[in-house]
């Protein structure tokens, strides 16, 4: 049987760590994000606007032919995005630091 080396331990120790080191990261940048000035759950529209002011993109209205499918809107700030179904927030959302994040998929994939 073949001997391993201290400096191949080593790097397969530092290799093997590197992962969690990563999702951890990306994990408490999440977390910090939903400790910023994000709108709650149920918040109107106006009180949103009120407390954050204009966003720099509001997206049309989707889904809204039915009961079942109320409208959904999307309102961009910089950092995180607002989804309301009908007038009130059902979510905010924190952005990608990069392209390169994972996260989830673009609207549309």
């Amino acid at each position: 049987m073949s001997r391993l080396t201290p400096s191949v331990l080593l790097a397969i120790g530092l290799l093997a760590t590197m992962p969690c080191l990563a999702d951890t990261l990306l994990i408490e940048r999440v977390q910090a994000g939903t400790h910023a000035n994000l709108p709650k759950r149920g918040s109107s529209m106006a009180e949103v606007e009120s407390h954050l002011g204009v966003p720099a993109r509001k997206h049309a209205a989707v889904g809204g032919g039915s009961a079942s499918t109320p409208p959904i809107t999307r309102w961009d700030y910089p950092g995180f995005s607002v989804y309301f179904e009908n007038r009130h927030v059902v979510n905010a959302v924190v952005s990608k630091a990069s392209p390169l994040e994972i996260g989830p998929a673009p609207a549309g994939h």
